[in-house]
C-alpha cells in the first residue's frame, strides 16, 4: 500500500494514543524503511495521577516513541488543553495545515471519526479536512469505539508486537489504565490477526485511500 520510503504522520490527540492505536504498524512502516512522524496534541499534564510531575507524559512519549524506532526529532508534543481540543478546533485544523505543507506525507493516522472522547473526535475531524488529498487511516480504540469498520488489515510480525508492548510499558504513569496491559495489547493484535488467518495485526478504518 505504501511507496518505498514514504512518510507517514501519526497524529496522536494525547500521548500514548498513536501508540495503543498503531503501535505496531509504526514498527513495522519502520523496519521496512518509511520515515515515520508522531505529533501529539496535549502532553496531558492535566491528567497525571496526584503526585506525579509536570511533564513526565512528554517524557514517556519520547521514549516510547523511540522504543517503536521514530527518531526523537520527528516527534512533536504540542501544548494543547486536554479535553477542550473542540474549544481549539480551528488551531488544531492549522496545526494540521502547517504539518501537511512541512511533511507532505503519503498517508496519515488518526483517530476514527466514531470515537467517543470529545478530543479524539476533533482530531480526527480536522484530519479530514487537513489531509483530504492523502491516505487516511483511522485507528481502533476500543474503549472508545461503539461501533468500528475495520476495513483495512495490517499484519504484524511478532517483533512488531513485542515492540508495541515495549513502548507502552514506557508509560509508567498509566499503569493503572486497563488498556496499557500486555495481556490487553497482544489479545487485540491476535484477535484481529485471527480474522485474517494471520497470528497479529492490527485494524483500520480507511476513510480515503490515494495510490
Amino acid at each position: 500500500m505504501f511507496q518505498k520510503n514514504s512518510t507517514v504522520l501519526v497524529l496522536a490527540p494525547h500521548t500514548d494514543d498513536g501508540e495503543l492505536g498503531c503501535g505496531g504498524t509504526i514498527a513495522r512502516l519502520i523496519r521496512e524503511g518509511h520515515e515515520v512522524y508522531y505529533v501529539a496534541f496535549c502532553s496531558c499534564d492535566e491528567s497525571l495521577p496526584e503526585g506525579v510531575q509536570p511533564g513526565t507524559l512528554r517524557a514517556e512519549v519520547m521514549r516510547a516513541t523511540q522504543v517503536l524506532g521514530i527518531s526523537q526529532e520527528r516527534v512533536r508534543v504540542l501544548d494543547f488543553p486536554v479535553r477542550f481540543l473542540a474549544d481549539h478546533r480551528q488551531a488544531v485544523l492549522q496545526a494540521m495545515v502547517e504539518l501537511n505543507r512541512e511533511l507532505d506525507p503519503e498517508a496519515v493516522f488518526c483517530p476514527t471519526r466514531e470515537d467517543l472522547h470529545q478530543d479524539h473526535g476533533v482530531v480526527a475531524a480536522e484530519a479530514m479536512r487537513a489531509f483530504k488529498a492523502r491516505t487516511i487511516l483511522g485507528y481502533e480504540m476500543p474503549w472508545n469505539n461503539i461501533s468500528f469498520d475495520a476495513n483495512l488489515i495490517v499484519k504484524l510480525d511478532e517483533i512488531d508486537v513485542d515492540r508495541k508492548v515495549a513502548a507502552l510499558a514506557e508509560y509508567e504513569s498509566q499503569r493503572h489504565r486497563p488498556y496499557i496491559t500486555e495481556r490487553f495489547i497482544r489479545g487485540l493484535s491476535h484477535s484481529r490477526g485471527v480474522t485474517i488467518g494471520h497470528e497479529y495485526a492490527e485494524a483500520f478504518t480507511l476513510y480515503r485511500g490515494v495510490i
